[in-house]
C-alpha cells in the first residue's frame, strides 16, 4: 500500500503533539473503504490486505509520522486547559490530485497521553454514524471532514451499555487545527508557539491573510458560511465546543449530531446538552462566541493588545450580519428566490413558524414545495394557503424558481432513525443498510421515491443522540 505522505505539522515543535504509535488490535476487518476519496488522495491500496492492517492501526505505512495533537477548549462554556487527541492519531498529510493538502487520521486507535483515563477506543456505532453522515454532508456540498475507511477491531470495548464491538474510523480533513489549538498556547502564555501556530495556519489555509487579525477575519467568514449551510439542511452539530471548531471551516467531530425531522428552532438531540446551548437555532450565536474565543487567543501574540482587541472586536461584531446574510441567501433559495432582499425574511420566517406549529417535516416540506405539494405537509392548511398565496406572488418575479429550489432542497438526508437501524443491523453483522444509505446519500438531490425519505413513525423517533466516547 502506498500513501504519498508529505508531512508538515509533525515538523512543528514537539510541544504541539506527542509522537506515538496506535495500539494494535486483535482481528481487523475492513467494513468500508472510500475508493473515490482514496483516488483523490493518490493512495494506491493494492488488494487492501495491507490497508486493513494500516487502517486498523497494526501497521504504520512508510513515511507516516503518527502523532496525537495537543489542544484545549471550552466545553459547554467551561474552559478545559488541556484536551488533545484522546483517541486519535494523525498518521500524516497528503497533497491530493486536486492540489489540496489533507490530514489522514485514525480515530479510535487507542490511548494517548490526552485520553484522560479513557481507553482511546471507539465502538462500531459512532464510527459508522460519522462515516455515513460526513460523506452525506460532502454530497450536500457542505465543507466537512470525510471518511476514508472503517475497520472493525475484533475486540470488545466497554461502555455504559456493556460490551460493544470496537471499530476505527480513518478520517480525512484539510487539517485538524481547532480554535482550541490556539487556546492552549494562549492560555499557557507560550507566545512563540502561538506565533508559530498562527503562521502555520495562515500558510496552510489562508495564504493571503495578512497577520493574526486577518486570519481571524477569514475564519469568521468561513464559520459563518458553514453554520448557515448546516441550518439550510436542518443539521444540528450537537457539541459546538471550541475544540470541535475547525479553523479550515470544515464540519468536524460528528458526535451527537443529527438532522431534524419535524422542524423546531429549539431542537436538541445531544444527550449531554441539557440546557440547549447547541440547539438548532442557537448555532449562529455559538459560532460567534467561538470566534470571540479565537480572537482572545490570537491577540495574545501582538505587542499592542489594546489596538488588537479593538480590531478583533470589530471583526467578531461583524459576524452576526454575515450569518444573517448567509441565512437569508440559503433559505431564500429553498423557496425559489435566487437574489433575495431583506423584505424576503418575513416570508421565510412565516413559513418556518407554520412548520414549527404544525410539526411539519423540515426536509420533506421544502422538497414538496418544489413539486407544488407542500400543502400536504400541514395540518392547518388554511394557514398554509394564506402563506402560499404570498409566496406565489413573490416567486412570480423570479426567472426559474423551480430550478433554484431543486438544487437547494435535498430529497434524502441521513435521518436519525435510519442511522440507528443501520447501526443495529451492523452490530449483528448486516452491512446492507449501511451500503444502501451511502448509495442514496451520495446523490441527495435525486428523486428516487425511496422509503429513506420517510419521516420516523412515533415508535421510530430518536429522542437523543450520544457522543460515543
Amino acid at each position: 500500500m502506498h500513501i504519498p505522505f508529505d508531512n508538515t505539522y509533525a515538523a512543528l515543535p514537539d510541544s504541539f503533539y506527542t509522537r506515538l504509535e496506535p495500539t494494535s488490535v486483535k482481528d481487523p476487518k475492513l467494513l468500508a473503504y472510500n475508493e473515490d476519496l482514496a483516488e483523490l488522495l493518490g493512495i494506491e491500496a493494492g488488494d487492501l490486505t495491507e490497508a486493513v492492517q494500516v487502517f486498523g492501526g497494526n501497521k504504520i505505512p512508510q513515511s507516516a509520522e503518527p502523532i496525537a495533537q495537543l489542544y484545549a477548549g471550552h466545553q459547554f462554556g467551561n474552559y478545559n486547559p488541556q484536551l488533545g487527541d484522546g483517541r486519535a492519531l494523525l498518521l500524516g498529510e497528503v497533497v491530493g490530485r486536486d492540489g489540496i493538502r489533507r490530514d489522514i487520521q485514525l480515530k479510535g486507535s487507542g490511548p494517548t497521553p490526552y485520553s484522560r483515563m479513557g481507553d482511546g477506543r471507539a465502538w462500531l456505532g459512532p464510527v459508522l454514524r460519522e462515516y455515513v453522515v460526513s460523506e452525506a454532508m460532502h454530497a450536500l456540498g457542505i465543507p466537512t471532514t470525510r471518511a476514508l475507511a472503517a475497520v472493525s477491531t475484533g475486540e470488545p470495548i466497554w461502555r455504559e451499555q456493556g460490551a460493544l464491538p470496537g471499530a476505527i474510523l480513518t478520517r480525512v480533513a484539510q487539517s485538524h487545527l481547532r480554535v482550541g489549538t490556539f487556546q492552549v498556547f494562549a492560555h499557557r502564555g507560550e507566545t512563540e508557539n502561538l506565533k508559530t501556530l498562527t503562521k502555520y495556519a495562515i500558510e496552510r489555509h489562508y495564504p493571503d491573510a495578512e497577520g493574526p487579525m486577518d486570519l481571524l477575519r477569514k475564519v469568521c467568514a468561513a464559520q459563518a458560511d458553514l453554520v448557515t449551510r448546516w441550518m439550510a439542511v436542518g443539521f444540528i452539530h450537537g457539541v459546538m465546543n471550541t475544540d470541535n471548531c475547525a479553523i479550515s471551516g470544515e464540519t468536524i467531530d460528528y458526535g451527537p449530531c443529527a438532522f431534524m425531522d419535524a422542524f423546531n428552532q429549539n431542537q436538541v438531540f445531544s444527550s449531554i446538552d441539557q440546557q440547549g446551548r447547541y440547539a438548532f437555532g442557537a448555532q449562529p450565536g455559538i459560532a460567534v462566541w467561538n470566534m470571540a474565543q479565537l480572537a482572545t487567543s490570537l491577540i495574545q501574540q501582538l505587542e499592542d493588545r489594546d489596538a488588537a482587541a479593538e480590531e478583533a472586536t470589530e471583526i467578531v461584531h461583524a459576524m452576526p450580519q454575515m450569518l444573517e446574510d448567509g441565512w437569508l441567501k440559503r433559505f431564500a433559495a429553498k423557496i425559489g428566490i435566487a437574489d433575495p432582499s431583506k423584505d424576503d425574511t418575513a416570508l421565510i420566517e412565516e413559513l418556518l413558524a407554520l412548520m414549527q406549529t404544525d410539526g411539519a417535516d423540515f426536509a420533506n416540506t421544502f422538497r414538496a414545495l418544489c413539486k407544488g405539494s407542500a400543502r400536504d405537509q400541514f395540518a392547518n392548511r388554511e394557514a398554509y394557503d394564506a402563506w402560499d398565496e404570498s409566496w406565489k406572488n413573490r416567486v412570480s418575479q423570479e426567472a426559474n424558481p423551480e430550478a433554484v429550489m431543486q438544487t437547494a432542497n435535498p430529497a434524502v438526508i441521513p435521518r436519525n432513525h435510519r442511522i440507528e437501524q443501520m447501526i443495529e443491523a451492523a452490530v449483528s453483522g448486516d452491512m446492507a443498510l449501511f451500503e444502501r444509505l451511502n448509495t442514496a446519500l451520495a446523490n441527495p438531490f435525486e428523486d428516487t421515491g425511496s422509503d429513506l425519505t420517510r419521516p420516523p413513525t412515533h415508535q421510530e423517533i430518536v429522542p437523543a443522540t450520544f457522543c460515543g466516547t
